[in-house]
């Protein structure tokens, strides 16, 4: 069986190697950058040969996709491999409608649209994604898994605001929670590194990269997690604020009178690292810190004196803790701010070999720690392509 993963993030990335994804080689992996640019590039390998780098203009996502995936299924039948047999597709958005993965039809579609105005820079794209896939493949099935289906089990207490009840009544105005596929993915893979039941442990884990999240998890669900209605809340990030005293918007638009784009510009954009020290990228600014930066040194700061205090609510949430777990770019690649952030819980008997933490080792905590710390590379599309397969198994869906 073949399954076609579809991650349409919306925003540039840069690119700089190609690292295969995680604990297994796909037959075709890829990453399109600069969508909208002239200089528009799309990295891709086949399994069993070199990465190839195609540059050529694409206008939009819609062109970008076409391209990807004639190139995709030109592999597919060259390499005699059949044909594909189901696409998954990554939605970050499914509000209070999905609590897992469902083969996508027209109601589902509808609802991805009417969750755009919670995140409007990824839904639009997601389900771009889906319309061009369903045009493109018109007899593959298409299976939507949803960023916010993980938090579902979220109890009301953590999920409602401390706003008019009428507003989550009549508007949905609560907590969703994001990038839960990442969570829930690592979250398993740390407690099969223990070889314990994930149901019997208690795991923070800590998302951390241009988008940063933690998220708590007591008998195998998650039980709270730091983003809220949209990605913007909690963590401060690249260039998003993270939790701010909701006043500073009022005050904004009393004392500056911006445009409500303006505002929403400045928090997701404008804002986070790159706001505070005029760098997004951990690396640079660790660069610079060391060379005496005073921005952004302050900036290190603020980022882990942050996480420190959701990994301390968290662990008082779940009246204590077995593992902490870091993935994605910064949590899996920077030694320096997981031994920063992991620097406050010495009263969990928590022991840190630096060695193994310099050299990123999946368990970096000494064997005589009172508790786990991991890190633990994120896999989205192997888990989406999970995923995707036990629906059409549950659907019984013949490929």
């Amino acid at each position: 069986m073949i399954i076609l993963v579809l991650n349409c993030g919306s925003s540039s990335v840069k690119y700089k190697g190609f690292d295969m994804p995680a604990c297994s080689e796909p037959l075709f992996y890829g990453i399109v950058e600069r969508i909208g640019f002239d200089d528009s590039t799309i990295f891709y390998k086949e399994k069993g040969a070199d990465a190839q780098k195609l540059v050529k203009p694409l206008k939009d996502h819609n062109q970008a996709l076409r391209e990807t995936c004639g190139l995709i299924a030109e592999s597919v039948k060259n390499k005699g491999n059949g044909t594909i047999d189901a696409i998954g597709h990554r939605v970050v958005h499914g509000g209070a409608n999905f609590s897992k993965p469902v083969l996508v039809d027209p109601s589902v579609k509808n609802a991805i649209k009417n969750n755009i105005k919670y995140a409007p820079l990824h839904n639009p794209v997601n389900l771009a994604g889906i319309e061009i896939c369903e045009r493109l493949f018109p007899k593959v099935p298409n299976i939507a898994v949803f960023d916010t289906a993980l938090h579902q089990t979220i109890p009301a207490k953590a999920y409602l605001y401390g706003l008019p009840i009428e507003l989550y009544e009549k508007h949905n105005i609560r907590k969703y929670g994001f990038q839960g596929i990442s969570h829930g993915y690592v979250a398993k893979e740390a407690a099969k590194l223990i070889n314990k039941p994930l149901e019997s442990l208690k795991i923070i884990t800590c998302h951390l990269g241009n988008g940063s999240s933690i998220t708590a998890f007591k008998n195998g669900k998650s039980v709270d997690t730091s983003m809220g209605l949209t990605p913007l809340e909690g963590l401060v990030m690249a260039t998003r604020c993270g939790d701010i005293d909701p006043s500073i918007v009022v005050h904004l638009m009393d004392e500056i009178s911006p445009g409500f784009e303006q505002v929403r510009e400045l928090l997701n954009k404008k804002s986070g690292l790159a706001g505070l020290c005029g760098q997004s990228d951990m690396r640079d600014i660790i660069k610079l810190a060391e060379n005496g930066d005073k921005k952004a040194q302050t900036a290190i700061e603020v980022f882990v004196y942050r996480i420190q205090k959701y990994i301390g609510a968290y662990i008082a949430a779940l009246n204590g803790v077995d593992v902490i777990v870091f993935t994605a770019g910064i949590g899996e690649n920077s030694p320096y701010v997981r031994g920063r952030i992991l620097e406050c819980f010495g009263y969990l008997d928590l022991k840190i070999d630096e060695a193994r933490n310099e050299k990123n080792q999946a368990v970096f905590s000494t064997d005589d720690s009172g508790i786990y710390a991991m890190t633990i590379p994120t896999n989205e599309e192997q888990a989406i392509a999970y995923l995707t397969y036990e629906i059409l198994v549950q659907k019984k869906i013949k490929t």
